[in-house]
């Protein structure tokens, strides 16, 4: 049976010669992609650090210095002097500056390969000495020089397009959705993962010392739960079921409380359908931790603990910069009533007020509104706009009203309320923990308010959970429970504006339609 060929995607010139400059440099006997593993014995880092001319500089008479070095990286800059060639090349620690002569190397590779066929893109590993330059710049002299990989495409740089300059390497767009390009193209970049992967393990380790365990739960659940937010749903085929992703931890992590283990948690992906924004990508990290016999006023201080050990990590000292604030995270956090933060930044005492009045106070301070929003989703619009914005230092909003929080234990001394904070940070919240409400028929009928409010038109409300609920009678201890959004306090302290800078490969639009110039571009953070 005849099959059509695939067809062949449009390229442009310099595609076609680098495609060229593959089939010559195959032509000529060299593999342009070979498969032998290249062992390394240094980075360019290390090189620039430790070498001494002194020590390792040749001595009189002598060709070569006795600091001897195997490097790979990829070409960044080439500079061709006929017989002899000057190429820099960056590895994941620095760049560092390769000497090539035609005479060290094999007859003819020289002219066939570094001369003509080298691009900016390609990766090589060379051997060599260490000198110094006339020019006084630290660079390899290369005894041996291999091709490893030849790149056909080549890394963007800045253009005209139509009389309008045309930087890819600053567009935003094209740096999210090519974020392998935006990572070879900015150290800078790549040092903001490096710096959440410290993050992360930091948070780990502080854990795991507290004797923690760390467990995992299903991503697919035939029930979601934990949070109010809408969930992404699938199809299991086989059992012809309908799945969601999770949108929280929070109900397995519950469940394994019950069962007897005594702190756990989890830094797991979640997944909520809601809209793109600089706070918000769909699929985010999500630590959550549950610590038997503590309640929330114990968990605020850990959570302090925590942060801060991170943050001295990270950069050595309690406080970060974010745009023009200088953050204290040292210390202990102001701690502040949910009613109260409300009374103070709009003159409107709302406890103990109806649906109806606190509607009334959320159309006057110019808050939208519609039928399907209860008590609880008002106050919160509310604290959103007036409050949250505002709180720069780190702030915990402590005991937030019952129809806010369905899954929290009802407050100790005032009625109405639960035991819940959220950390607030920068004007974002970093974290929202309760003392867990362990009460199997106070959780029942929270839920059936809940299944009211879906009824009633909202869809981020939590469904009713028979399987947790028939877990809690069991007996669940007395329990303190913590989820932290990993990007945002990524986001936070390395001082990036967006969610997407901090999430290797965000959730885009479909590339089709994209236009040419930045300016014509959609901005994602818009």
């Amino acid at each position: 049976m005849n099959q059509s060929a695939p067809p062949t995607p449009d390229r442009t010139e310099q595609e076609i010669a680098r495609r060229a400059s593959r089939d010559a440099i195959a032509d000529a006997g060299v593999d342009p992609y070979p498969a032998a593993a290249f062992q390394r014995t240094t980075d360019a880092a290390t090189i620039l650090a430790t070498y001494d001319d002194e020590q390792h500089a040749p001595s009189e008479g002598e060709e070569a210095g006795s600091y001897r070095v195997t490097v790979a990286g990829r070409v960044v800059a080439i500079r061709v002097m006929g017989k002899a060639a000057f190429l820099s090349i960056a590895d994941e620690s620095g760049r560092i500056q390769l000497y090539v002569r035609r005479d060290d190397l094999p007859e003819g590779y020289y002219n066939a390969v570094v001369k003509k066929r080298v691009d900016l893109g390609d990766f090589v590993g060379v051997s060599g000495w260490v000198f110094r330059t006339r020019t006084g710049e630290v660079s390899i002299h290369c005894e041996t020089f291999t091709l490893l990989t030849k790149a056909l495409r080549p890394l963007p740089v800045e253009k005209e397009v139509d009389g309008q300059v045309f930087n890819q390497i600053t567009d935003k767009e094209f740096r999210y959705r090519q974020r392998y390009v935006d990572l070879a193209l900015h150290p800078n970049v790549r040092h903001v993962f490096k710096q959440r992967a410290t993050i992360v393990s930091t948070i780990r380790r502080f854990l795991d010392e507290k004797g923690y365990t760390e467990v995992e739960t299903p991503v697919l659940q035939p029930l979601y739960g934990g949070a109010a937010a809408r969930p992404f749903t699938t199809h299991h085929n086989a059992l012809d079921m309908p799945l969601f992703l999770r949108i929280a931890d929070e109900l397995y992590l519950k469940r394994l409380i019950v069962g007897g283990f005594e702190g756990v948690y989890e830094i797991a992906k979640d997944f909520r359908n809601e809209g793109l924004s600089r706070f918000h990508n769909p699929e985010f990290t999500m630590l959550e931790v549950y610590v038997a016999y503590q309640d929330y006023t114990w968990m605020m201080e850990m959570v302090e603990e925590m942060v801060q050990t991170v943050v001295q990590k990270l950069n050595g000292g309690t406080s970060v910069q974010v745009g023009e604030h200088t953050i204290e995270f040292g210390g202990s956090w102001r701690r502040l009533p949910f009613f109260q933060s409300i009374q103070d930044a709009t003159g409107h005492d709302l406890m103990g007020k109806s649906r109806d009045e606190i509607e009334a106070v959320a159309k006057s301070l110019h808050i939208e509104t519609d039928a399907s929003m209860g008590e609880g989703k008002l106050l919160d619009e509310i604290f959103g706009e007036t409050v949250e914005p505002n709180l720069i230092q780190p702030t915990f909003i402590t005991d937030y009203p019952v129809s806010l929080s369905p899954l929290a234990k009802r407050h100790r001394e005032h009625d109405g309320l639960v035991e819940r904070f959220e950390a607030i940070v920068g004007g974002k919240e970093i974290c929202n923990a309760f003392s867990e409400l362990n009460d199997p028929d106070d959780q029942r009928a929270r839920f059936e308010e809940q299944n009211r409010l879906r009824t009633a038109g909202d869809d981020e409300a939590q469904p009713l959970d028979e399987d947790f609920l028939r877990a809690l009678e069991y007996g669940m201890p007395p329990t303190a429970g913590m989820g932290m959004g990993i990007d945002r306090l990524a986001m936070m302290l390395t001082g990036q504006p967006s969610i997407r800078d901090v999430i290797l490969f965000p959730l885009m639009r479909p590339e089709e339609g994209r236009t040419a110039t930045t300016e014509e571009m959609p901005d994602p953070d818009a």
